[in-house]
């Protein structure tokens, strides 16, 4: 389980950053940084963990705890299925946390980022391999950025129905494969990405 033991040796204000969204087939990459000025109760500490071991109601009731609290400031920042495209996925999802670092209301003395590829932070970057799972500032941006990019693919899932984002928000499942070659790709799909490529290629073939 996380815990507060990396944001107490660090002392001052510690940001934990995660982003999620590397991997579908569409849609926004999407960071967020959480700090925890005055630390973590341990009714909201008993709530937080690595994103996708929780269930889609863990994290909500996590997301929602975080939110009432009043004790997290949260950064959100993402990167457009066209910047993914322009400046590919990696660096798009470090610029992603960049915004996210730049949208708490103050800059923290140190980032503690999930992963082992450190954005260009204007503070001190600390890579934590599997921070999700260590650090409770961690944990709780990845939560903030699951829920908040799933409730992003369920609204574009409204405006381009057909391709399933309700519930795959936009990983390649079975189903979005196939809506895929049914539907075509939208302006939401990553060209580069996968099946979007290889259909786009056929249809390119087919002309």
């Amino acid at each position: 389980m996380p815990n507060f033991a990396l944001e107490k040796k660090a002392g001052g204000r510690v940001a934990g950053v995660d982003e999620v969204g590397r991997g579908p087939l569409a849609g926004p990459v999407l960071a967020a940084a959480v700090v925890f000025p005055k630390g973590v109760p341990r009714r909201l500490a008993r709530l937080l963990d690595d994103s996708k071991k929780l269930t889609a109601e863990e994290r909500l009731a996590a997301f929602v705890a975080l939110r009432a609290s009043g004790l997290a400031e949260i950064g959100v920042g993402a990167a457009s299925v066209a910047e993914i495209g322009r400046l590919n996925i990696l660096h798009a999802a470090m610029l992603a946390m960049c915004r996210a670092v730049a949208r708490l209301p103050a800059a923290p003395d140190l980032a503690l980022v999930d992963g082992n590829r450190p954005p260009a932070l204007l503070c001190p970057v600390q890579c934590v391999v599997g921070g999700d799972g260590i650090s409770l500032s961690i944990a709780a941006a990845s939560i903030v950025a699951k829920v908040l990019r799933d409730r992003a693919m369920v609204r574009l899932a409204l405006r381009f129905p057909g391709y399933g984002w309700e519930t795959n928000v936009g990983y390649a499942t079975p189903y979005h494969r196939d809506a895929l070659l049914r539907l075509g790709p939208s302006r939401h799909h990553r060209p580069d990405f996968g099946s979007v490529r290889q259909l786009i290629l056929a249809l390119d073939a087919a002309d």
